[in-house]
């Protein structure tokens, strides 16, 4: 396993790391226990070099061995001379991967050089690497493209590499418009040519594929059925363009599902933590739907679904969650039956077995809600409220206050400033009281004059911030009159928990968000 998440992901659009955050992502990735993490493009860029000096010193790195990445010399300079060289090897990264070109017509217009100078560019270069004792891998760029115009050349490069001493020699997909059955093909032929001279056991291949068709996992897990022993992937699957084949995907395929072993015991149930890990270095949000580590990869919505997973989860989950560090959820919308609200209150701790009546109030209300624009998928601590709602009295949880009303007034003035006022009318205790605040916006200040009404109370309340609000026009809706739905989530440090409010005024949708918000964490 070679993860290039800090060097070809790092070419993502709209993302870049600092030094401090890829000595981070280093780190995690190394506690996953991949075998190669290749570092970036010492020389060339001032911050990769910082990196590996910084490495070197700082990282002391369990699995994996950290892989300096650069070019083959340039034409017409000896390897020694080579200055992008000398920078690999000062790095002190103990393995190399150098990028080679394999597709002729890129020798010929993008090198300018002639087939046979490329040829000896890779071999002097490998056998420089080798006088140093680094370990040499080399990136077949355009392999594939390369390959189905002149196959000759292209099985040409491979065959001089490893005949200069290269370790592994590496097929890439840089332009990513292969499909799985064009890599099975060309690596079958491939193998077929270098057989007429080489052990099996001796074609070291590996596989690099970009994700242009939405086939980068299919295409590297089928490069490994033909043969190939070094797969290489990134983060999340992030890079140029769509991104490249992501290595929690293909981690997930090749040891859950052919039976290899390809992380250290331990390592697949780090899967997800270490892929929200790196997103939130990566200041990306977490792909909800990613297989295996997304938020959703074990979520079930259909009331069918829920029904089969009460007799056995295993029935409509393809593993158990747990072996990559994730959590099955039952999602609570207008598809749920009764079998989703049980198990959703059972995640909850809430046990509604046996109590019909309750399911059905639940259900139904959650259904009609639902048709009305609510949606509770993401927002369990407003569906845990609606629960309690509907429980018999005794087994409620007491509301900490009571909302008698609120007004907000927006003061425009004719210097273009705004401020807002806010009146709350509560009930906490059994006593009214009302309370008045100022702010910039009417949800402020509603927000400032609740907790100036329950902060003697409820002290805690000056912990607890507003994590992210978002605002939704429902479809079918239009113009200043459309139906709002908004979402709050609020933190204490520790803990999250989102909410919904929905109505045709802003306002009051998100009062009611911000309602429940501090309900249930009062409660």
């Amino acid at each position: 396993m070679f993860d290039t998440t800090l060097r070809d992901g790092a070419q993502m659009e709209g993302l870049r790391y600092s030094v401090a955050d890829k000595m981070s992502v280093a780190r995690l990735i190394d506690e996953l226990g991949v075998d190669y993490i290749e570092g970036g493009w010492p020389g060339a860029l001032p911050s990769d070099t910082e990196f590996f000096e910084r490495a070197s010193e700082e990282i002391n790195f369990k699995h994996a061995k950290l892989v300096a990445f650069g070019m083959t010399r340039r034409a017409g300079i000896a390897a020694a001379d080579d200055e992008g060289l000398g920078a690999l090897i000062d790095s002190r990264a103990p393995t190399l991967c150098l990028v080679a070109k394999s597709d002729i017509r890129h020798v010929r217009h993008a090198l300018k050089a002639s087939p046979a100078e490329n040829l000896e560019m890779i071999r002097d270069s490998i056998s420089y690497g080798r006088e140093y004792d680094r370990e040499v891998f080399i990136d077949c760029e355009h392999f594939f493209d390369g390959f189905r115009h002149s196959p000759d050349y292209a099985t040409t490069v491979v065959k001089s590499s490893f005949d200069a001493g290269a370790d592994v020699v590496v097929l890439c997909d840089t332009n990513g418009g292969s499909i799985p059955s064009d890599i099975a093909r060309i690596i079958g032929d491939l193998r077929s040519r270098l057989a007429d001279t080489m052990r099996p056991e001796d074609i070291r291949l590996g596989i690099h594929a970009q994700n242009d068709t939405g086939c980068a996992v299919a295409n590297t897990l089928t490069a490994v059925e033909s043969g190939v022993m070094h797969v290489q992937g990134t983060a999340n699957g992030y890079g140029e363009r769509p991104g490249n084949a992501d290595i929690f995907s293909v981690i997930g395929g090749l040891q859950t599902k052919m039976g290899m072993r390809v992380l250290p015991p331990g390592g697949l149930e780090k899967m997800t933590h270490t892929s929200h890990s790196i997103a939130a270095i990566a200041n990306m949000p977490p792909n909800e739907h990613a297989p295996y580590v997304g938020h959703a990869a074990f979520a079930h919505k259909a009331g069918l679904h829920a029904s089969a997973i009460k007799t056995d989860p295993g029935l409509y989950n393809h593993i158990d969650p747990q072996v990559v560090g994730n959590d099955m959820r039952i999602l609570v919308t207008e598809m749920a039956g009764r079998a989703s609200i049980e198990l959703k209150s059972r995640d909850l701790g809430i046990e509604l077995r046996g109590q019909k009546d309750v399911l059905d109030r639940v259900t139904k209300r959650v259904k009609d809600l639902e048709a009305q624009g609510w949606s509770f998928e993401a927002a369990d601590a407003s569906f845990e409220l609606l629960l309690d709602d509907e429980l018999p009295q005794a087994n409620r949880v007491v509301r900490p206050f009571t909302v008698a009303s609120y007004r907000v007034i927006i003061d425009h003035t004719r210097d273009g400033s705004v401020v807002c006022e806010a009146t709350v009318r509560l009930e906490v205790d059994g006593e009214q009281t009302i309370t008045t605040a100022q702010a910039r916006g009417p949800v402020n200040a509603l927000d400032a004059a609740l907790r100036q009404a329950l902060a003697e109370r409820f002290p805690g309340l000056s912990e607890i911030n507003l994590s992210d609000y978002k605002v939704r026009i429902l479809a079918g809706t239009s113009g200043t009159e459309a139906i709002t739905r908004v979402l709050t989530t609020l933190s204490d440090g520790d803990d999250e928990w989102t909410t919904v409010g929905v109505d045709d005024n802003i306002v009051e949708a998100s009062w009611r968000a911000l309602i429940d918000a501090l309900t249930y964490r009062l409660r």
